[in-house]
C-alpha cells in the first residue's frame, strides 16, 4: 500500500505560480510512476503530468506543456508540480497518483490516489 498526501494548493491570480507537493509513504520502495490529474467542476478528471520512477522521463498534457514542470525527490519520496503562468482554466482539484504502469496511469486507472488539493486561479 502507498499513501499519498498532496499540499500546496490555494488561490492565485492569473499569471501567477504555485507549487504542489505529493508525499508518498508506505510501500515506497516499489518503482512507481507518479503524477497528477485534475478535475474541474462539471468536467471529467484529466491527465496533467507523469514522471518515471527514476525522474528522467516525463510527460505532460498539451494544455500545460511549457507552463508546468513535474519533478521528484527520491530521498523524500515526494513529487512536485511547479505551475507557472496559471490561467483561469487551470482551476481544478489536483490529484496525485502512483502506479507501476504508464498506460494505467495515463488512463486514470492508477492504483493509488491522494485526496486532492484545490487550485483556484482568479482572472
Amino acid at each position: 500500500q502507498v499513501q499519498l498526501v498532496e499540499s500546496g494548493g490555494g488561490l492565485v491570480q492569473a499569471g501567477g505560480s504555485l507549487r504542489l507537493s505529493c508525499a508518498a509513504s508506505g510501500r515506497t520502495s516499489s518503482r512507481y510512476l507518479m503524477g497528477w490529474f485534475r478535475q474541474a467542476p462539471g468536467k471529467e478528471r484529466e491527465f496533467v503530468a507523469v514522471i518515471s520512477w527514476s525522474g528522467v522521463g516525463t510527460e505532460y498534457a498539451e494544455s500545460v506543456e511549457g507552463r508546468f514542470t513535474i519533478s521528484r525527490d527520491g530521498a523524500k519520496n515526494t513529487v512536485y508540480l511547479q505551475m507557472n503562468s496559471l490561467k483561469a482554466e487551470d482551476t481544478a482539484v489536483y490529484y496525485c497518483f502512483a502506479d507501476a504502469s504508464i498506460s494505467d496511469a495515463r488512463a486514470g486507472r492508477a492504483d493509488y490516489w491522494g485526496q486532492g488539493t484545490q487550485v483556484t486561479v482568479s482572472s
